[in-house]
């Protein structure tokens, strides 16, 4: 039995397509179809250095993936104080990225909330409602042990492209 379960792993993992006749007598397949390549992009953000390890988002197809924004003001360098400010700050930044991207707050669709401490929660959640209009974003909110730099919050987004 494992050994036809590991087959048929392997046949799906090297992309293998089955044929199956329908009801109208056509011929589906599954498996992967003849596709084209999704175009990537990484995007950069005027007036800061390339970091090397991570790009602040990359748009793929019609989406945008942003790394996690934390509440450090780009021009100073310097961690926001406060849970209050860093959020602030983290919207601020997710603001310039998502521009740069071509998309906007707007046209988030899941946000991530990372906190450094789940008894922010409520505070956090005020903070929040009041960057979207309408209905906001599907959204994961989970505490970490330790945020980069000490940061007391983490987002990241994935978002669509503008449409012009």
């Amino acid at each position: 039995m494992k050994k036809i379960i590991l087959l048929v792993l392997a046949l799906a993992c090297c992309g293998i397509s089955v044929s199956a006749q329908n009801k109208s007598g056509r011929t589906a397949t599954a498996g992967p179809q003849k596709s084209e390549s999704v175009r990537r992009r990484a995007v950069r953000l005027e007036g800061s250095q390339p970091n090397g390890l991570f790009s602040p988002a990359i748009v793929a197809g019609e989406l945008v993936f942003t790394s996690g924004q934390i509440g450090i003001d780009p021009r100073t360098g310097q961690m926001a104080q406060g849970l209050e400010e860093q959020t602030k700050q983290v919207f601020r930044n997710l603001v310039t990225v998502l521009e740069a991207a071509g998309s906007s707050t707007e046209h988030i669709l899941k946000a991530t909330v990372f906190l450094a401490d789940m008894a922010d929660y409520n505070a956090m959640n005020e903070l929040y409602r009041t960057q979207f209009k309408g209905d906001p974003p599907a959204r994961t909110t989970v505490q970490v042990a330790r945020l980069p730099r000490d940061a007391r919050i983490e987002i990241e987004v994935v978002a669509i492209i503008r449409k012009h």
